[in-house]
Formats: C-alpha cells, sequence, structure tokens
C-alpha cells in the first residue's frame, strides 16, 4: 500500500514525541527511497507539492527543503495575534527564501520536509533532536552544520495549514516553542529578544510617546531623533504586515480586517518570546513531560 499506519514502541524518557514518531517512520521507510517527506496531519498539501519539491530540489541543488505555508485563519483574535508572533521569526531570521544564512540561524518548518535519505542515515536519522520541542528547527541546523544545502522556501501556493483554534490555543500552542531555544545557544537567544524588543515591541509606544513630546512643544534634537526612528520602524512593520498578507487564506474568516491592527499585539508577541524563554515545555499536545 502506498500509506501504512505503524504504531511506535513506547515513547522513551529522553525523547519528545514528535521527534520520536517522525524517526520511527524514517526507520520504517523503504531503504531504497531516495527523498524521505515529512508532512504535518493539519496540512492541506496542494497534488503538485511532491512534484514541485522534487523539482526544486534537483535543478537548485538542494538536499533539504521546508516550507512556509498558507495559513488558514478563522476567528478575529487569530487575525490580531498570529500575524505578530509570526513577525518575531521574521524580525530574526528573514523571510522565507532568503539564502546566505549561517548554519546556527538557518529556519524551518517541519511542517513540510523533503530530504535526502542518504543525509538523514548520516546524521542518524532525528536522534540530535530527540528532547527539541522545536526539532525542526534542530534538525535542520544540525543537518546545515554538515555543509549540506538547506533551502527555507516560501510554499503558499502549494502548502496550507490549519494550526490551531482560536487566539488562546495559538497564544498558548505555538508561542511557547517559537522562542527556538531548543535549537540556539542562550547567547542566540536572548540577543534575539532584545532586538526584538528594541525593533517590534517599542517602536510603536516609543512613536506614541515622543510624537506627544514634539507635539507638547519639545523640538529638541534627541526628541525629533526618537520620533524619526520609531516612526520608520512602525512604518517598516506596517510594511511587513502587507507583505505576509499572501500568506494567509482568509476565504472562511471573521474579522480578517484585524490582520491590520497586528502590529498592536507586537508588544505581547515579544512578551510571550519571553515567556517561552524562560519556561521549559511539561505538556505538548496532551502529553505531559518531566522536568
Amino acid at each position: 500500500p502506498r500509506f501504512r499506519l505503524i504504531n511506535d514502541d513506547p515513547l522513551p524518557s529522553d525523547w519528545v514525541g514528535r521527534p520520536w514518531a517522525l524517526h520511527n517512520g524514517f526507520l520504517a521507510s523503504s531503504p531504497n527511497s531516495e527523498w524521505i517527506l515529512g508532512i504535518d496531519a493539519d496540512t492541506i498539501p496542494h497534488p503538485s507539492l511532491v512534484c514541485s519539491l522534487l523539482e526544486t530540489a534537483t535543478t537548485e541543488g538542494y538536499d533539504l527543503i521546508t516550507l512556509s505555508p498558507r495559513f488558514i485563519l478563522k476567528y478575529p483574535g487569530e487575525f490580531w495575534l498570529q500575524p505578530a508572533l509570526l513577525m518575531t521569526l521574521v524580525y530574526r531570521f528573514g523571510a522565507a527564501g532568503e539564502i546566505g544564512s549561517s548554519a546556527e540561524r538557518v529556519m524551518a518548518n517541519g511542517q513540510c520536509f523533503f530530504c535526502r535519505r542518504s543525509l538523514l542515515e548520516k546524521v542518524g536519522g532525528y536522534t540530535s533532536a530527540k528532547g527539541s520541542f522545536c526539532d525542526d528547527v534542530t534538525l535542520v541546523r544540525n543537518i546545515a552544520a554538515t555543509g549540506a544545502k538547506v533551502g527555507f522556501l516560501d510554499g503558499a501556493n502549494i502548502l496550507k495549514v490549519r494550526m490551531y483554534e482560536g487566539m488562546a490555543e495559538t497564544w498558548n500552542e505555538w508561542g511557547r516553542s517559537l522562542d527556538l531555544k531548543d535549537a540556539a545557544t542562550s547567547a542566540q537567544v536572548w540577543g534575539d529578544l532584545v532586538f526584538l524588543i528594541l525593533v517590534q515591541a517599542l517602536p510603536l509606544p516609543l512613536l506614541i510617546f515622543s510624537a506627544w513630546i514634539v507635539g507638547s512643544g519639545n523640538t529638541t534634537l534627541p526628541a525629533l531623533i526618537a520620533l524619526g526612528l520609531n516612526g520608520s520602524l512602525v512604518a517598516m512593520r506596517i510594511g511587513l504586515n502587507a507583505a505576509v498578507l499572501q500568506s494567509y487564506d482568509r476565504s472562511s474568516a471573521k474579522g480578517a480586517w484585524l490582520f491590520w491592527f497586528s502590529p498592536l499585539a507586537d508588544p505581547a508577541a515579544v512578551f510571550r518570546i519571553f515567556l517561552s524563554s524562560t519556561r521549559k515545555p511539561k505538556s505538548w499536545r496532551g502529553r505531559v513531560y518531566g522536568g
């Protein structure tokens, strides 16, 4: 059969559930296969997905490709919060399709993971990401460190995903892994957090404050510089919001207009990154973990 359901062995204490399941799927795959495709159950792939991946990998020489999807959002709160959380990734690692990142700054999305079998065999399958709650980024960065050509590409036209139901679930479930601390050093995590505070969380409040200062008659050079700098950062954020619009499926949405107000959620989004940076997840998708 083209599709075969398999049962994993009991989860070892030093593994997280998702990489354990993926590792077992890899071990059960045909040893004669050239490529391994990992795809999440909540995705909606276009019929041309596999052909597109294979053609791109062959013509552009990729050893591993992951895709950014088109997000299916349905409720007002999602449209306000989710783009702000997504923007924390864009600010730190750039948009999908960017090239030239060092191995430790490579971005990835395991919802669609296309990799040469020989490469996965070389790194021992998913073992290097066995304890990671962001196993996709951890594994891809480990593979990139071997010298393989990896790509994080725009897949909005061939992959859709409905990740979470509502704003609260988006905050709790997606927000807890966006710090990527399991795929980075402490210096990277905290350096990125400071960067997000400066370029995403503070500009809008500081723009309002500096505009009030200047409007009150304080036209000193520091006040004008603060107004101009924060105004530029807010304008850039609005431009980035427009740029990611194509990454959203709004066909069944309520309150989609709140997407344009997502910059107002930026301070909350960065605060969520701070919270996840300081906490180790103790539960994930219904499974409870120790420590």
